[in-house]
């Protein structure tokens, strides 16, 4: 029996890396059937970039060239599903990657989303906004900031004895079951990006449509 295709997965980081090696890690026991083909990183000295490459991922440096030389590196590496693992910068999708690329973000969207917004200054808006329950979401992405469509949620309590370092903790703890679930969920079929819907299928969809374009 042939096996399935794997998902072939860009990742692009702006930090330490901690998504793109919790993914790898559920890809090493058979929980995703996806591969990460390239990391892209706009920094050499982002902590992700050894910590990736330690892991035995490829790594790419891309310091400028904008979105075309982005764009090369992801079609270099053959990538089915772009995923943006806490990377700052504004992802262009371009025709070719319309509906292939997702985020993911540390609230519930749409609260506390949005140009600017992320890492802790979106838990510092949690508390401050005097939130009882927070947690992530995994989006579809378009042009816009935190904009897509949902594609799963992880919710989370907020305590009243919360920093942004411990709201942040509890909030990365949902993100390493978030950001699989949805892979594995894209890379079996039982969801797809549709025009920049979000649609979820009763049966997993045949290997042949199961990887993007």
């Amino acid at each position: 029996m042939t096996e399935a295709p794997r998902l072939r997965l860009g990742c692009l980081i702006s930090g330490g890396g901690r998504t793109v090696l919790n993914l790898q890690t559920a890809i090493e026991r058979d929980a995703i059937p996806a591969e990460i083909t390239t990391v892209i990183a706009h920094r050499e000295e982002l902590a992700g970039v050894e910590r990736c490459r330690a892991a035995g991922l490829a790594v790419e440096i891309v310091t400028d060239g904008g979105p075309e030389a982005v764009d090369e590196v992801l079609h270099a590496a053959r990538v089915d599903l772009v995923c943006l693992c806490g990377y700052l910068r504004h992802f262009a999708v371009e025709p070719r990657w319309k509906d292939r690329v997702v985020n993911i973000h540390p609230s519930l969207l749409p609260n506390h989303g949005g140009r600017g917004m992320y890492g802790d200054r979106v838990h510092a808006a949690v508390l401050a906004a005097g939130d009882v329950e927070t947690g992530c979401t995994v989006h579809a992405v378009d042009e816009i900031y935190d904009h897509g469509a949902v594609i799963l949620q992880r919710r989370c309590p907020v305590h009243p004895d919360d920093t942004t370092s411990t709201l942040a903790a509890r909030v990365f703890e949902a993100e390493c079951v978030a950001m699989p679930t949805a892979i594995r969920d894209l890379a079996e079929g039982r969801i797809r990006i549709e025009r920049g819907r979000v649609i979820t299928t009763t049966t997993p969809a045949p290997d042949s449509a199961r990887t993007p374009r």
